[in-house]
Formats: structure tokens, C-alpha cells, sequence
């Protein structure tokens, strides 16, 4: 990344933690009403997708060190890499919180999930920065998505417990999809074809994180669709409103198909 890059990724990263300072923390311990579960809340959908966004979060070791190694050159993508472990991680207190608190699931059970999450590694789908940019703008936009519709059943259910857990949980993955929204438009304006080509690729193969990597994850998936999370909604809720939000039309990502095509070698 050039000194302009970096500058700009610099004052990103300040106003996105200035922001998070002031307005986005939040504490496990005294900001979920822990108190106010009732069992006539209980739902075992609501508490798989818990579960297995529990799972997701298991690889944060994975995805930080990762994401360090490959933006420690970056103050700017550093730093943040180390704001979003940090916030992820009461992500994932919460959820497990939640599941014991709530006797959905026991120690041992936890303990066993642990155990064959963590059996597995989870490796970065791409090996540049601004690759990581793209897929970090529509994965956490889709995280986004899912707590919403966890938090639209939560409170359908009368459950304010889970529902307040989604609803802090949602505000930062919005907060973390702005941020690489704001750094993708800054890749555009600095070479605008190769970051369209590089949007294209990661669209093409995206896939979210870890999910095939945690047990039983067909099963799994099909209950995350029962919640209303689905390809129509992604393509609805998330991928449209990010191509959008950086200036993305729906032509210019059909050119760029084109363009990745003739690369490649490809027929168009």
C-alpha cells in the first residue's frame, strides 16, 4: 500500500474507532437483561443458529492472526484487525452466555462443541489485501443480515434476552461491513478496473466463514433458512446494497465477469 493508501486507511480506521469509543460499547455483564429469559422463550432454532455462530467466532484465533500477518504493514488495517477481534470476541462470550444461562446447552455440551470445532483450521480465502477488503465488505454484511433475522424472531418469540444479544451484536457487523465499504471506495478511486476485477473474483467464490467447517453443517444450514436467511435475502439485503453503497452497478459487475473471463483464458 502507498503512503496515499495508507494515510487514507489511517483516518478510516480513527473515525471508526472514535465512533465505537463513543457510541457502540457495550458490556456483556451489565447490558443484556439476563434476568428477563423465560423458559416459554426457548426455541431450539434460535438457539442452533446461536450455537453455530458460536462456532464461527471459535476460529477468531484464525482469523486474526491471519489478518495481522497479512496488514501488519498497515497501521490503519492493524489496528482494526485487532478492534474487531476484540468486539467479536463478546460476540461470541455472549452467545455461549446465552446457551448455558439459558439451559439450552450444558458445559459438557459446549466443551464438546469446542473440541470439534477447533479440530480444524480455517485458512484465508484470498491471498491479497484488497481481496480481503471485498470479502470482508459482504461477509460482514451478511453477518449483519443474520443477527437481524435472528433478532426478528427473538423478539416475535418474546424472548428479550437474545433479542438485545442480536441487536448489539448486529449494530457492530453493520459498523465493521461500513468500514471496508468506505476502504473498498478508496481502493476504486486509486485503480478502479483492477479493484472491479478483484469484487468480481470474490463474489464468484464467496462462501462464509467456517461454516463447512463446523459439524453437522447441512443441518445447520437448513435451520439458518428456516430463520430467513437464504439466497434471495443475501442477494436482497446484502449483496445489492454493497455494490451499491461503493458505487457498484449491476453492469459494471457484469463487465468485470467479462474482464476476469478474458484472463482467465475463458470464453466469453
Amino acid at each position: 500500500m502507498d503512503l496515499l493508501s495508507e494515510e487514507t486507511l489511517y483516518r478510516q480506521y480513527m473515525e471508526f474507532f472514535e465512533l465505537a469509543e463513543r457510541r457502540r460499547r457495550w458490556s456483556v455483564f451489565d447490558d443484556i437483561p439476563w434476568d428477563t429469559w423465560h423458559e416459554r422463550s426457548r426455541d431450539e432454532h434460535l438457539a442452533q443458529c446461536a450455537e453455530t455462530f458460536l462456532g464461527v467466532e471459535m476460529y477468531l484465533p484464525d482469523y486474526v492472526s491471519e489478518g495481522l500477518n497479512m496488514m501488519r504493514t498497515s497501521f490503519g488495517q492493524t489496528w482494526f484487525q485487532v478492534n474487531w477481534g476484540y468486539e467479536e470476541s463478546k460476540h461470541a462470550l455472549a452467545l455461549k452466555e446465552f446457551l448455558l444461562r439459558s439451559g439450552q446447552r450444558t458445559e459438557e455440551q459446549i466443551r464438546e462443541f469446542e473440541k470439534m470445532v477447533l479440530s480444524r483450521r480455517w485458512k484465508m480465502p484470498h491471498s491479497t489485501p484488497r481481496r480481503m477488503f471485498v470479502y470482508g465488505a459482504i461477509q460482514e454484511k451478511t453477518t449483519w443480515m443474520s443477527y437481524r433475522q435472528q433478532l426478528n424472531r427473538a423478539r416475535g418469540l418474546g424472548d428479550p434476552v437474545m433479542a438485545e444479544i442480536c441487536r448489539y451484536i448486529a449494530r457492530d457487523e453493520a459498523a465493521h461491513a461500513d468500514f471496508y465499504q468506505r476502504t473498498l471506495q478508496a481502493c476504486l478511486q486509486e485503480d478502479y478496473e483492477g479493484t472491479l476485477k478483484d469484487i468480481a473474483h470474490v463474489i464468484k467464490e464467496f462462501r462464509m466463514p467456517a461454516y463447512d467447517l463446523l459439524p453437522d453443517f447441512d443441518k445447520r444450514l437448513a435451520v439458518m433458512q428456516v430463520i430467513g436467511i437464504d439466497r434471495e435475502v443475501f442477494f436482497r439485503d446484502v449483496l445489492m446494497p454493497t455494490l451499491k453503497k461503493v458505487g457498484i452497478s449491476r453492469r459494471d459487475l457484469v463487465r468485470a465477469h467479462g474482464l476476469l473471463r478474458q484472463e482467465q483464458g475463458e470464453d466469453v
